[in-house]
């Protein structure tokens, strides 16, 4: 089935992050069907330093926990994973965005505040 990662620093349990990504750049409207948002990803933290590679300049970790990275399409399933697998972990909720609706006439109304100048 599935293994346990756990990782340590000490005597301190490393906790995976559960967290909704935000849409990347290159995204644009608000429809949450569009967007790369409607997931939620479970990773783990660093726990190793890292370093330059001495040959190419690189960055380069012993830390292979770092490349995991799993996707679930709800937050539920995601901390049903986490507690089905033992594993510690916060969960990050996203922010909400308020959208002031705006348009284009706007620009010239007379209750418009400030100086129109161009």
């Amino acid at each position: 089935m599935g293994c346990v990662l756990a990782l340590s620093w000490g005597n301190e349990m490393a906790r995976a992050r559960i967290y909704r990504p935000c849409k990347t750049a290159m995204q644009s409207g608000r429809n949450a069907s569009v967007t790369r948002g409607h997931e939620w990803v479970l990773e783990y933290p660093r726990s190793a330093v890292v370093k330059p590679d001495p040959l190419m300049g690189w960055q380069s970790s012993s830390d292979t926990a770092r490349q995991v990275r799993v996707r679930f399409p709800d937050r539920d399933s995601a901390i049903a994973y986490a507690e089905a697998h033992g594993i510690a972990y916060r969960v990050t909720e996203p922010k909400s965005r308020r959208v002031k609706p705006k348009a284009y006439a706007d620009n010239f109304a007379f209750t418009r505040n400030g100086a129109w100048t161009h």
